[in-house]
């Protein structure tokens, strides 16, 4: 064998730098992603955008090429999440299956469900169909793997498989892993839904925004995930990029809050507000309440000092906070019996607490007229406004002024 070949056994017909596959890895891998979040999540799921048929074919390309995906399978199941979040039909909730579970067997998860033919039926529909789809992307889903491993042997030799393995590991892990798991199970909630997703990071990037979890699950269908001033998506920024190019048009974003400060009344423009920004107004109460709840907790803490009250159960403020936030279903039993026992104990935390379900269930109400809506939240605002829970009535003073 000549030297030449011999090189090419040894380091493909792309030789490197030791920084040089480092950074081809990390470029592999974040093309999946952006094909992931802009493509398959908030394109072919949730129709945020439409992209140019020569973009939305590369991605469908590289997403067989990296990661086997059928989009089909991969949409519907994601569909499914959000039609049966956190409970026994949800596809991969840690709230249902453990935490272990969707971090470590993720793709088992997938792979189980995307055997359903219901769920694809169901929940898949409006994916591609075309001759590609039906005869190549499907059919040969794995094949596409192995042309990569072949891609990376011929491009960097021998160290191409380690390439091709991280390649393999990197959708499992950070998007069957981290997003499905830690998405539900910890970091911070600008949103307050019905269910236990949350933002892992304010800095979208490693994993092209999908960092931002509980915005997306509170307005789904937005093709932006980031929401506070400080939080930053860097798929948004992809998709604003495509879009002055003439590559994407966005559909749908999330509305942004109005106020109209004169307003003495709600009216039906307030009730269209309150429900539209639903989570937002449910996060914004907490916050509102945060030092009626403080006062309170002190309240209980004092009263146990004094040995009117059992202070081995007394929530803290945080926790106590977590609590409203939270739809008392998606409370463990210990912890239901524990906010029980401080409504039991604090007639101001009742108030508090049964505002903020009567509130929650406003948009519940789904055989009510807009007329007998309207009715029950200006009665709500009545009845905040007159009572003694001075944090209450400011955010009742508020809550009208939404437009």
């Amino acid at each position: 064998m000549n030297s030449t070949f011999l090189s090419w056994l040894a380091h493909g017909v792309a030789p490197l730098p030791w920084w040089g596959y480092v950074v081809v890895t990390f470029v592999f891998t974040h093309v999946t992603i952006a094909a992931v979040t802009i493509f398959l999540h908030r394109g072919q799921a949730h129709r945020g955008l439409d992209l140019h048929p020569v973009v939305s074919h590369f991605f469908r390309f590289w997403l067989w090429l990296t990661t086997g995906m059928v989009t089909k399978e991969w949409v519907a199941i994601h569909r499914k999440h959000h039609a049966f979040v956190e409970t026994a039909d949800d596809p991969h909730s840690p709230q249902t299956r453990g935490i272990s579970t969707v971090l470590l067997e993720g793709t088992e998860l997938y792979r189980a469900e995307a055997k359903n033919k219901e769920t694809l039926e169901k929940y898949g529909a409006g994916t591609p169909n075309d001759w590609l789809e039906r005869n190549l992307y499907s059919p040969w889903s794995w094949q596409g793997c192995g042309l990569m491993a072949a891609i990376d042997v011929i491009l960097f030799g021998p160290i191409g498989l380690t390439i091709w393995a991280v390649q393999m590991a990197w959708i499992p892990v950070t998007a069957a892993g981290v997003i499905n798991g830690l998405g539900h199970y910890w970091g911070y909630r600008n949103f307050s839904t019905d269910d236990t997703s949350t933002n892992i990071v304010p800095w979208g990037i490693l994993i092209g925004g999908e960092e931002l979890h509980n915005n997306h699950h509170a307005y789904g269908t937005s093709a932006k995930l980031s929401s506070r001033w400080y939080e930053f998506d860097l798929g948004w920024a992809y998709i604003r990029g495509l879009e002055a190019l003439g590559l994407a048009r966005v559909r749908k974003v999330a509305p942004k809050m109005k106020f109209d400060r004169d307003k003495l009344h709600a009216d039906l423009e307030t009730l269209q507000s309150v429900i539209t920004h639903r989570y937002a107004v449910l996060s914004r109460y907490a916050r509102s309440l945060k030092t009626a709840l403080a006062a309170e907790v002190a309240t209980l803490r004092e009263r146990a000092r004094r040995g009117e009250l059992a202070d081995d159960h007394l929530p803290s403020v945080r926790r106590l906070r977590r609590w409203f936030q939270t739809d008392v279903r998606q409370l463990a039993e210990s912890e239901r019996a524990r906010l029980a026992q401080a409504l039991e104990s604090s007639k101001a935390l009742q108030t508090i607490y049964a505002m903020r379900q009567e509130l929650a269930a406003l948009w519940e109400r789904s055989n009510d007229s807009r007329e007998q809506l309207l009715a029950r939240l200006q009665d709500w605002c009545h009845r905040a406004e007159a009572s003694d829970i001075v944090p209450l009535r400011n955010f009742s003073r508020e809550l009208r002024t939404y437009s």
